[in-house]
């Protein structure tokens, strides 16, 4: 009668301890591991959970002076470094974003031509042919090779703005339209560079809740939680003039082409550029 009673106990005791142990499987088989294994302190959520603030309106009778200007940021500039973080490039981002129909592409900086899928396609990715030696036919073979656009390449981006005068708060503001990135076209024969190309444009009104949505890498602070949302709003980033609305649709490259000093005279120009429209908001207060 003992040994019946022993052998209940211990059949009991394993139930328990097997059933502990397959609840807590089943309670744990559903946490990310990103939870459980936290690479830091604490989880980051502040960038998950931040939404952002639509425009504010404004009337066209409100807004009393408007000038366009086109920026070019170089990713080779050490503000501008964030834009080829390994860990997450701005192109891939964009390409994801482009790719997964988050936002529309277009061809042109006026937004009046969607690209396709079909034609986002051909322009991150790129097929040429290569002649191949079999070796077990002794025969020369062509095939076709399926290049993507490497992030690495992407050494520029465009940004179209806008500047304006709201006569209604009486506040002089700049808005982000659009951002391109740029490919160096590459003379395959003599290696010398051609011209630059934009890939496509994005409207950056569209994409800043999917931008408000991936962190910016910080070399200063790592906990400090900027999208490229607050990256592009706050100015956080190096950039030059590279032209301004104009009756002839000139760029400054297109002013001083041919010139000896060609480069000093297109920073200089860019410069005097950003001069006017910190002179224009100042002399607006003046008496």
């Amino acid at each position: 009668m003992l040994n019946k009673k022993l052998s209940f106990l211990i059949l009991m005791f394993l139930s328990c301890t097997i059933y502990a142990q397959d609840e807590t499987i089943v309670t744990e088989s559903g946490t990310p591991l990103e939870d459980i294994y936290i690479d830091g302190i604490v989880n980051r959520n502040l960038i998950d959970e931040t939404r952002i603030l639509e425009y504010d309106h404004i009337r066209e009778a409100d807004v009393s002076w408007e000038r366009k200007v086109w920026r070019i940021v170089d990713v080779r500039e050490k503000m501008n470094m964030s834009f080829k973080s390994p860990h997450k490039p701005f192109f891939t981002i964009l390409r994801e974003m482009a790719e997964n129909g988050d936002i529309a592409v277009f061809k042109d900086e006026e937004f009046r031509q969607p690209m396709t899928v079909e034609e986002i396609e051909g322009k991150l990715n790129r097929i040429d042919t290569v002649t191949a030696f079999d070796y077990d036919t002794y025969e020369e073979k062509i095939e076709i090779v399926k290049s993507e656009v490497n992030w690495n390449d992407i050494e520029q981006y465009r940004l179209k703005e806008v500047w304006y005068f709201d006569k209604e708060l009486s506040v002089f503001k700049s808005r982000i339209l659009g951002i391109s990135p740029i490919q160096n076209v590459i003379d395959m024969t003599t290696g010398e560079f051609k011209y630059a190309l934009p890939l496509f444009w994005i409207y950056y009104p569209e994409a800043r809740e999917p931008l408000s949505r991936f962190r910016v890498e910080n070399d200063f602070n790592e906990i400090s939680p900027m999208s490229w949302f607050d990256l592009f709003e706050q100015r956080f980033f190096a950039s030059y003039i590279m032209k301004q609305s104009n009756t002839l649709d000139l760029r400054i490259a297109d002013l001083y082409n041919g010139y000896d000093r060609e480069g000093i005279d297109r920073l200089m120009e860019s410069d005097k550029i950003k001069s006017e429209l910190f002179n224009f908001e100042h002399d607006l207060w003046e008496y």
